[in-house]
């Protein structure tokens, strides 16, 4: 299963939708936003992506809440499964310890991807490119056998988006 990634949107509604944009084309069968959605158009383009998604509430994002029955917004920690795997959805990093087998955040704007004691830790970095002059999203490939994680990352002004890939080998 492939899942798309991105968090930090902020208020740059056309980077969110080029970000939704290249994880579809790339073949996203799930996206999840995680947090600091900010405007209500970010979860508009969540749902408007035909794909299934989730969302998670950011530190900007409070007065969200009126939205939370229309679109698929979970307070955090969140824990679902997708493909057989337990997942864990926050924005803040602050439930880190690895009580599931994937941990995806946001909040530092930063692209972060680390395999410890058979857990992923996966920050898709910003898609809104605030701190950087450069827009990012990640794909997930969850297999029997491995976590392949693609990290997209356009710099402003450009339309290609460039490619970097890790692969974890899952302990089951």
């Amino acid at each position: 299963m492939k899942i798309g990634l991105l968090s930090d949107t902020h208020t740059k509604k056309g980077r969110s939708q080029r970000a939704i944009d290249h994880l579809k084309a790339n073949g996203a069968e799930f996206l999840i936003h995680a947090g600091d959605i900010v405007k209500p158009e970010m979860l508009e383009q969540l749902k408007a992506s035909g794909l299934r998604y989730i969302a998670v509430y950011g530190n900007n994002d409070a007065h969200l809440h009126e939205y939370h029955d229309k679109y698929n917004l979970v307070q955090e920690p969140h824990y679902f499964k997708l493909a057989d795997t337990q997942c864990k959805l926050m924005h803040l990093p602050f439930y880190m310890n690895a009580d599931a087998e994937v941990i995806l955040f946001g909040h530092t704007h930063i692209f972060e991807c680390d395999f410890k004691n058979k857990t992923l830790f996966l920050n898709p970095g910003e898609a809104c490119a605030r701190d950087k002059p450069f827009s990012s999203c990640a794909m997930l490939e969850i297999t029997p056998i491995n976590f392949i994680v693609t990290h997209y990352s356009r710099a402003v002004g450009t339309e290609e988006f460039e490619e970097q890939h890790y692969t974890f080998e899952r302990s089951k």
